[in-house]
């Protein structure tokens, strides 16, 4: 009695001092459901042996007195089972189940903290790593990509974890409803790597920390060569903020390297949906290499794909849409769409844009010939 009255007092005393990980509230938990178990085996063994009783009335006594409910239908009638009833169950068992269900509510509260703080392991596997976040607008743009992921089929129900050090307060409502969860840590850190799940990833984007400061290649770096030792680089989609330190991710075997484009984070997932397509989309924010350029062409009807062919043929570049004469852009159409257009888009070489007047003549050209072709 000695040890349980000192199990008592220490379990007061430290209760909200000590267990405040879900691990230590877990093992006071178990600690106090086997000697609760304990204490109704003895109890169940002394009215067997005390009142004569059958085993299952021994238990069922034992129950409904732990419990509190005491239907009365079996009882204790002698002195010594009276007192043993009295000492194991109301005394010690029912403080115990006291204890036990104040020990689950806290560990029902310690795991909610845990997962709202970031702090819960999700033993996730299969699902999208996204590493840091941008420096301005989190939510909102991982609000933006996170959707763009949903508008995928194949992505659509896939789960999707945030690694940084940026929500120390929590997601907010607006991406949780998304189906996102957070690990609070750095992947600069093996621990906090391993923790999010890393090798067991679908995915994994490492975002630049800082898209306006070429310093934050060198943390995004790290984070890459950590992912090349664990073999994961063919999985990593990175944004890289100076191109001239693209070259060194690259020999860390990453899939795929991009510039960090705030507003427009569908080019992420363009990386992991179509990869190959990003680097086409990256190309049209700059004007290093293709960029689209509209030219004032007047079209009556002729078909898209005539349209396409007199342009390509001449070596001009690729139409991605035309406008229409109310104002309208009209993007791929079909290739037998009849086109009446003021205007058409195309994605032409910087080295070799093509004035107005390359575009129509091509465009003459190769109807007069198809015309004269008809006749």
């Amino acid at each position: 009695m000695n040890k349980v009255t000192r199990f008592i007092h220490h379990h007061r005393r430290v209760r909200h001092a000590v267990y405040q990980t879900d691990t230590n509230i877990r093992r006071s938990v178990i600690r106090s459901a086997l000697l609760l178990l304990g204490f109704a085996a003895v109890h169940v063994t002394a009215m067997v042996w005390l009142e004569d009783m059958a085993l299952w009335h021994a238990i069922w006594l034992t129950m409904t007195t732990l419990t509190t409910v005491g239907y009365g239908d079996v009882s204790a009638s002698t002195p010594a089972g009276q007192a043993a009833t009295m000492l194991l169950m109301f005394i010690c068992g029912i403080t115990l189940m006291t204890f036990l269900i104040s020990d689950y509510v806290d560990f029902r509260i310690a795991r909610r903290e845990r997962i709202r703080t970031g702090h819960w392991d999700w033993n996730m596997a299969d699902h999208i790593l996204i590493i840091n976040s941008p420096k301005y607008n989190r939510e909102a743009y991982f609000q933006r990509m996170i959707m763009q992921i949903r508008e995928s089929d194949e992505y659509r129900d896939t789960p999707i974890q945030l690694l940084n050090e940026d929500f120390p307060d929590g997601l907010p409502d607006s991406l949780r409803q998304l189906g996102v969860v957070h690990t609070t840590g750095l992947a600069s850190r093996p621990d906090d790597l391993k923790r999010a799940g890393a090798e067991r990833a679908s995915h994994i984007v490492v975002l630049a920390r800082d898209e306006y400061s070429a310093d934050s290649d060198s943390y995004t770096f790290d984070i890459a060569y950590r992912l090349f030792e664990l073999h994961l680089g063919h999985l990593t989609i990175v944004e890289c903020v100076e191109d001239s330190n693209r070259p060194r991710l690259r020999n860390l075997q990453i899939k795929t390297v991009l510039r960090p484009i705030r507003s427009y984070p569908e080019i992420i997932v363009r990386a992991m949906v179509a990869p190959g397509v990003e680097l086409v989309i990256e190309d049209m924010f700059t004007h290093a290499d293709d960029h689209p350029v509209r030219f004032p062409v007047w079209l009556e009807g002729e078909r898209w794909a005539d349209v396409v062919n007199a342009v390509v043929q001449a070596n001009l570049g690729t139409p991605l849409a035309y406008v229409t004469k109310d104002g309208e852009v009209v993007t791929h159409p079909d290739g037998d769409h009849h086109v009446h257009a003021q205007s058409l888009i195309i994605l032409v070489h910087t080295e070799k844009t093509p004035t107005i007047r390359d575009v129509q003549r091509a465009i003459e050209v190769h109807f007069n010939i198809h015309a004269a072709k008809l006749d």
